[in-house]
C-alpha cells in the first residue's frame, strides 16, 4: 500500500464536516490541543474528510483515512485493568497528507491499553495536499510538530487525571509519523511555537520513542542524516522496525539515523526484516515482521517503563 494513491483524491471530495470529519467509537471523546486557532494555520481546500479504503487492504481488511485535517484532537483510552503507569502517544501515518486512523492508529491504542499502558491517538494537521513546504524546523509539515509537541504537554500536564506516570510518557509512529516520532525525541528543546498557556511550560521530550518504517531521515540522493534531526545524548531511548523491501520509505532511513543514535551513545534497539513491505500497522501476516508489538513490549519492560511480567 502506497499512501499517494490515497492523497490525490482528496482534493475532489467535498462534503460537509459534521457527517464526514473523524469520530471515535462509542464511549471515546476527541479533546482539543490548543486552547484557540492553532498555531501556524493554515487555509484548506475543504472540510475534513473520513474515508475508507476498500481496493488495497491490509491483512485481507480495508483500513480508515482522514484527510484535510485542521483541528488536531487527542483521544484517550485508558486501560481497564492492569494500568502500569506508562502511557504512549500514537502518532498514524500517511505522508503527511492523510493519517491511517485505524490501521496506525485506533488498532494500535487498543492493543497498548490491552497491555495497561494509557494510549493516547493525536489527530495531527495534515493539509491535504501534494504540494508542502520543506523549509523550517519540519520538511513537510510544520503544523505536525507543533501538534505533537503540544499533545506531549498536554498529556504530560493531565498525568494525575489519567492516571500516568509523567516520567513514562513516549510516543509511537508509523512512516511520517515515525518520522513525527523521531522529530520530538530531537527538537523538544526547540520553541517551535509561540507558548499559548501554563501547559507550555511542560516539558515535550518523550521518554522514550518508537518509529515503524519512519520516513524523511535521509536525504534524498545524498549520504547521510537530514539536518533537520539532530541526535544527542539527551535523545530519549529509541526502538526502531522496518523491512528491506520498505517501497516507500527505504532502509537508509532507519540506518541513517541508528548510525547517529550509535555515534551519541542513545539507547537504542533496531529490528530489521527481509520482508514486509511498508504500512503494514500492527494486523498480524506471515511475515515475521507483524510480530513486533511483543517485542515493543518486551523492550518497555528492560528500560523499565513497564515491569518484568
Amino acid at each position: 500500500m502506497k499512501y499517494p494513491l490515497i492523497c490525490a483524491v482528496l482534493t475532489a471530495v467535498s462534503c460537509h464536516a459534521a457527517s464526514c470529519a473523524w469520530e471515535p467509537a462509542v464511549g471515546f471523546k476527541q479533546i482539543p490541543i490548543w486552547p484557540g486557532i492553532p498555531p501556524a494555520s493554515r487555509p484548506l481546500t475543504g472540510a475534513e474528510v473520513d474515508k475508507t479504503e476498500t481496493k488495497e487492504l491490509v491483512a485481507g481488511k480495508p483500513w480508515q483515512y482522514v484527510g484535510n485535517v485542521s483541528k488536531p484532537t487527542i483521544t484517550v483510552y485508558s486501560p481497564k485493568e492492569n494500568n502500569t503507569g506508562a502511557a504512549v502517544i500514537v502518532f498514524p501515518g500517511g505522508g503527511y497528507q492523510i493519517l491511517a486512523m485505524d490501521l496506525e492508529g485506533t488498532e494500535v491504542c487498543d492493543w497498548l491499553s490491552s497491555k495497561g499502558i494509557t494510549a493516547v491517538l493525536l489527530k495531527y494537521r495534515v493539509p491535504g495536499e501534494n504540494k508542502l513546504p520543506k523549509s523550517g524546523h519540519y520538511p513537510k509539515s510544520a503544523e505536525a510538530l507543533d501538534d505533537a509537541q503540544r499533545a506531549i504537554r498536554v498529556v504530560r500536564a493531565r498525568a494525575a487525571q489519567w492516571h500516568i506516570d509523567p516520567h513514562k510518557i513516549g510516543v509511537l509512529g508509523f512512516s511520517a509519523g515515525g518520522h513525527l516520532s523521531v522529530a520530538v525525541s530531537t527538537h523538544f528543546k526547540d520553541q517551535i511555537y509561540k507558548p499559548v498557556d501554563a501547559v507550555d511550560k511542560v516539558s515535550c521530550r518523550p521518554d522514550f520513542a518508537v518509529a515503524l518504517y519512519p520516513g524523511h531521515l535521509a536525504l534524498d540522493g545524498h549520504a547521510g542524516l537530514n539536518p533537520d534531526i539532530r541526535v544527542t545524548g539527551e535523545t530519549p531511548p529509541q526502538f526502531i522496525v522496518q523491512a528491506e523491501n520498505d517501497p516507500v520509505d527505504s532502509i537508509d532511513n532507519t540506518l541513517v539515523y541508528y548510525a547517529a543514535l550509535k555515534k551519541a551513545k542513545v539507547p537504542t534497539e533496531i529490528h530489521l526484516y527481509a520482508e514486509g513491505g511498508h504500512a503494514f500497522g500492527l494486523r498480524p501476516t506471515s511475515y515475521p515482521i507483524t510480530k513486533w508489538p511483543a517485542l515493543v513490549e518486551t523492550w518497555l519492560r528492560t528500560i523499565g517503563i513497564i515491569k518484568p511480567a
